[in-house]
């Protein structure tokens, strides 16, 4: 695209970027989460190395999205908690060495909030998991770079990939929550 042709187009009274590839910026991004600790604190964690590529549509209602995580890259600032995380009793990093998504669908909600539906393989088990998005909005990078924001997130439930591992705590309730929120903030480049 050269610097006169235009990064955006209007769809349905929303400013969105124009139909092509884009991949998410290793510098601009964050892919998150939240996890209950004994009941009574959160911990949060980020995996540090994520990439994924974003087809944005003519339609964008037909975009879609891939995505891999290295399992190895969970970072929570702790390193004993990181090698647990790590081990066969939560994410398995050696023989599962990537956490997938694959989108399925958009569906747009309000305005610049559309679900992604995908499917979500954590551990060898792949189960239907719907994003929450939020289109952040759309432009030219002073780099030249055509670019677009994002953030999403959702709540799923560990049990349910597998993840069974947990404490139960002498005062009631266990170590670990079973719900995990995630949180992804991004930024995607353009590919010529």
């Amino acid at each position: 695209m050269t610097s006169t042709e235009s990064v955006t187009r209007d769809w349905e009274g929303l400013t969105v970027p124009t139909a092509g590839t884009y991949l998410l910026d290793a510098a601009h991004k964050r892919v998150g989460f939240v996890a209950r600790h004994m009941m009574v604190s959160k911990v949060r964690g980020e995996f540090a190395d994520a990439s994924a590529t974003i087809t944005i549509a003519e339609d964008p209602m037909q975009s879609s999205v891939t995505a891999t995580i290295q399992a190895a890259s969970i970072n929570t600032a702790q390193a004993d908690r990181d090698a647990h995380l790590r081990s066969p009793e939560f994410l398995d990093a050696e023989a599962f060495p990537t956490l997938e998504y694959r989108s399925t669908g958009v569906k747009s909600r309000d305005g610049n909030e559309f679900v992604l539906l995908g499917e979500l393989t954590i551990k060898g088990v792949t189960r239907q998991v719907e994003l929450d998005v939020e289109f952040e909005g759309v432009g030219r990078s002073p780099f030249g770079q055509d670019i677009f924001g994002f953030s999403a997130s959702t709540e799923i439930d560990r049990e349910d990939f597998g993840l069974t591992w947990n404490v139960a705590l002498e005062t009631g309730g266990v170590l670990v929550g079973k719900k995990i929120k995630i949180e992804i903030e991004g930024e995607a480049v353009r590919q010529a």
